[in-house]
């Protein structure tokens, strides 16, 4: 079986963790020792995000005055190859030597005639007073919104419409390689007026990618690993229900939050439509049991009206 496993933020970093390299290390090998199982009997592509890791680096290039700031593309890509080396060396040491382990930057284009583009919503890097948000905007030229009461920066969150290592990324799975691909939704990028290739200050949805990368490498079913156990109706409500089972029809019922699990559904249903198999969505820790069907919520082309649980 292929399988494309799309590993929540909280996956390296959870909530109110410090952003260290040996707290991002211990939870790679939280996350490893879930994975290694899938990896031992399947094909698997490992996808992630990386918020906090754009964030930090960020951070850390503001603080150094010297020179302009790398842009987001560049920042996508130093976090992808940070964040596979630690989920390969942690895989690395759960697996057979013989276990090939390979992460690969993953350009993903996007359409610069995308309405994202007019209306920037994905917030990025740390909060400011409006003052200083005002202040960053008219020297950096940044697009800024208010979080709460406070202000942050924000971008367009483009829909992704091609990956470009498609061939090299199937390659390596027919050799058995596991495969780590597409870390924060893939580093964006677009063709110009030149039809030359640049990169693009966006971020691009990782759930949404992953869900296209698993419908263009054929993928048996496509995993988002979060931090719920399951989808849930009125969450954090006494009268809250999960969601075991449903098909993707059944769930445009349901009107689920835009900033958390919206996009992770919709992901899934994406996928589910495109090729008539099943997604699931679970805990990282679920993962083996939510793809037998024994746990998580599953969303497949042949289950009808949802099913709860009871």
């Amino acid at each position: 079986m292929r399988v494309v496993v799309a590993l929540g933020g909280n996956a390296l970093l959870r909530r109110g963790e410090e952003m260290t390299a040996e707290n991002q290390r211990a939870n790679a090998r939280i996350a490893a020792k879930a994975l290694a199982p899938i990896a031992a009997e399947h094909e698997i592509v490992v996808t992630h995000g990386n918020g906090p890791q754009v964030g930090l680096l960020a951070l850390q290039e503001a603080a150094y005055e010297e020179v302009e700031e790398y842009p987001l593309d560049v920042l996508g890509a130093e976090t992808e190859g940070m964040i596979g080396y630690m989920i390969e060396q942690e895989l690395g040491n759960l697996l057979p030597f013989e276990k090939p382990l390979a992460t690969i930057l993953t350009m993903v284009e996007v359409d610069p005639d995308d309405p994202a583009f007019q209306d920037p919503t994905k917030f990025i890097g740390p909060v400011y007073s409006k003052e200083e948000a005002e202040k960053n905007a008219a020297e950096k030229g940044w697009s800024i919104k208010a979080d709460g009461d406070k202000w942050r920066r924000v971008v367009p969150s483009p829909q992704p419409k091609r990956i470009f290592q498609l061939r090299p990324i199937k390659w390596m799975l027919d050799k058995g390689v596991v495969v780590i691909a597409a870390g924060g939704g893939g580093i964006p990028t677009m063709y110009g007026a030149d039809s030359k290739l640049t990169g693009v200050e966006c971020v691009i949805d990782k759930d949404r990618c992953s869900a296209l990368l698993a419908k263009d490498i054929e993928a048996d079913a496509f995993v988002v690993a979060t931090d719920a156990d399951a989808v849930y109706l009125d969450w954090g409500k006494p009268g809250q229900k999960a969601i075991r089972l449903a098909g993707p029809d059944a769930m445009d019922q349901f009107d689920f939050p835009a900033g958390s699990m919206g996009p992770k559904v919709e992901a899934a249903q994406d996928f589910v439509r495109a090729t008539g198999k099943k997604a699931v969505i679970c805990t990282l820790a679920d993962v083996p049991a939510a793809l037998a069907g024994e746990k998580g919520t599953t969303i497949s082309a042949d289950a009808g009206e949802a099913v709860y649980d009871s």
